[in-house]
């Protein structure tokens, strides 16, 4: 839900096994400043401030979590032409310090993220990857979790008309020479509907779909199936969108 002095109103819920997780989301606009707030179904209160082009190609935000007085964290995002820059700092004595970089053309990227915990020292993490893109199809091959993994992904886009669409992703972990996949779909059912189903190798599925039954308004409804869980294989979820 919207109004015309630039704020608008999300509600979501999913319930999983004998527990409901929701949330209600507010975000307010007033030229280039726009403030988010989160309240969860635990009563934590989330808030970002985001200052957008000031200067050009420059996005700042600020976010922090209520209760938790260490959640502060400042993010700075840079954009321009075949090079961006995102780097996050948490507003600590002893920060942990996030950096991500990439460069490319619009069908040939590389890039890179690094993360730096100050309190132990210690590298949280260092991904890089390389991706190729084409109106119909788009592919990546990404060195993931400091080096241990490999995945490679695979997107093409078989219909226009109507968002045919089929992906896959395979993952390699190169310590254990365990091996993973999963194949998913999309389509538009019609100009109002749309469906996707995800399957891995696990045997779990997935199921959602989305309608607009006006415009910009949207209900989703998702199912998940897991066999791999004894209790309660099965999960149930549905998100509503309204604005006038």
């Amino acid at each position: 839900m919207s109004s015309s002095s630039g704020l608008n109103l999300t509600a979501t819920g999913v319930k999983i096994n004998e527990d409901f997780i929701g949330d209600i989301r507010t975000q307010h606009k007033s030229g280039r400043t726009t403030v988010d707030v989160i309240i969860d179904s635990d009563s934590k209160v989330s808030t970002t401030v985001t200052v957008d082009e000031a200067p050009t190609g420059l996005k700042t935000s600020f976010s922090f979590k209520v209760p938790d007085h260490k959640s502060g964290k400042l993010d700075l995002q840079y954009v321009h032409n075949r090079f961006a820059l995102n780097s996050s700092i948490g507003l600590t004595s002893t920060p942990l310090v996030e950096l991500a970089a990439t460069v490319g053309t619009s069908e040939l990227s590389f890039g890179a993220e690094f993360g730096f915990d100050s309190t132990s020292a210690a590298v949280t993490k260092y991904n890089s990857g390389i991706g190729y893109n084409k109106s119909d199809f788009s592919a990546s091959l990404l060195l993931a979790d400091k080096g241990e993994t490999l995945k490679a992904s695979y997107i093409h886009l078989f219909n226009p008309t109507n968002g045919a669409t089929v992906a896959a992703e395979v993952t390699h972990k190169l310590k254990t020479k365990e091996n993973y996949f999963t194949i998913g779909s999309s389509h538009a059912l019609d100009s109002s509907t749309l469906l996707k189903t995800r399957f891995s190798n696990s045997g779990k599925v997935g199921l959602l779909c989305q309608h607009e039954w006006r415009p910009k308004s949207l209900v989703t409804l998702s199912a998940e199936y897991d066999p791999k869980v004894v209790r309660s294989p099965s999960r149930l979820g549905v998100a509503i969108s309204v604005k006038p």
